[in-house]
């Protein structure tokens, strides 16, 4: 099993020592300054990894290079976590690799709580179910339950004794943990929605969702649309401040090789997202970048894009 993660993030240990020690598998390690996604891939081939997991990101770079010739036959199963994947990418990639990426949700708190566990069918758009560990419930700002297809904070409800799967404390911070746990939940501080199915569906994290003219606006959905353009390699999206709308929707976008930024591309990838999602949602803001920032996993820094943005 391999998975792509910086040992400074929590997946690094959940991914890469404790449920994979435990069952008895063989561990893929390799280790890098820059992160290269065709290189990983060639390893992952050249290995025989069987197992596979990394963050959003990573998928997105390969479907962009040229893979079509890559052997996938030994690589029986891929995970991804971290952030939502865009459709368009869990299309794409299974039409190359004819594998279908499944996705989970966790954090450096908890375990993996919401999967797509071997047991359920990927859905596209959906983190997958909750963990028969974790107690799920979507709660709004006056923590009443929301109903089915309503946004509301993933939150869990919390036991008399001590939760399996959850953090015990902050280390010298309670004034961290009376912020996440209070009212008898644990509040994960995300955003997400379920279905009909019991499916839940990952809005952003509260403090990525962008509030526009009234208008709760997820980045994944409008990153999503963005990716779908033919002239973009990668994108973030983030919030803006606005004087008007208190914020707009910004898009930070690597090209493809073979185009140049200018207002007819920029406008053509406005039109675009507003064809795919809701008029509403299109950037408003385009910046062209040579680079995102990233962790070293390839994970999106948007806080530092929001940083950068108010100098």
């Amino acid at each position: 099993h391999h998975t792509a993660a910086d040992t400074g993030w929590g997946k690094a240990v959940w991914g890469n020592l404790y449920g994979q020690w435990i069952s008895g598998t063989s561990v893929f390690i390799y280790d890098y300054d820059r992160f290269n996604g065709i290189k990983l891939l060639e390893k992952v081939i050249e290995y025989k990894v069987n197992t596979f997991c990394a963050p959003p990101t990573i998928y997105r770079f390969l479907i962009k290079e040229n893979i079509e010739g890559y052997d996938f036959s030994n690589l029986s199963y891929v995970t991804t976590a971290g952030e939502p994947l865009p459709p368009e990418v869990s299309k794409r990639f299974k039409e190359i690799s004819g594998l279908t990426i499944k996705e989970g949700f966790g954090q450096t708190e908890t375990t993996l709580s919401i999967g797509t566990f071997i047991w359920l069918d990927a859905k596209l758009e959906s983190i997958g179910k909750p963990s028969p560990l974790f107690d799920l419930e979507l709660l709004d700002e006056n923590h009443n339950r929301v109903e089915i297809g309503e946004e509301g904070e993933l939150c869990f409800k919390m036991n008399d004794g001590p939760n399996p799967g959850l953090f015990k404390d902050y280390v010298n911070d309670d004034e961290k943990y009376k912020q996440q746990i209070h009212h008898g939940y644990y509040h994960c501080g995300d955003t997400a929605w379920v279905d009909e199915d019991g499916y839940v569906h990952f809005v952003g994290r509260n403090d990525d969702i962008i509030k526009s003219s009234g208008y709760r606006i997820g980045p994944y959905e409008v990153e999503s649309a963005v990716l779908s353009h033919e002239a973009v390699s990668n994108c973030a999206i983030t919030a803006y401040p606005d004087e008007v709308r208190g914020q707009i929707v910004k898009a930070t976008i690597i090209l493809q090789p073979g185009y140049e930024p200018s207002e007819e591309l920029t406008k053509d990838i406005q039109n675009h997202v507003k064809r795919v999602t809701a008029p509403y949602k299109y950037p408003r803001m385009v910046e062209y970048v040579d680079e995102i920032p990233e962790t070293i996993s390839g994970k999106i820094r948007r806080v530092e894009i929001r940083e950068n943005d108010k100098k």
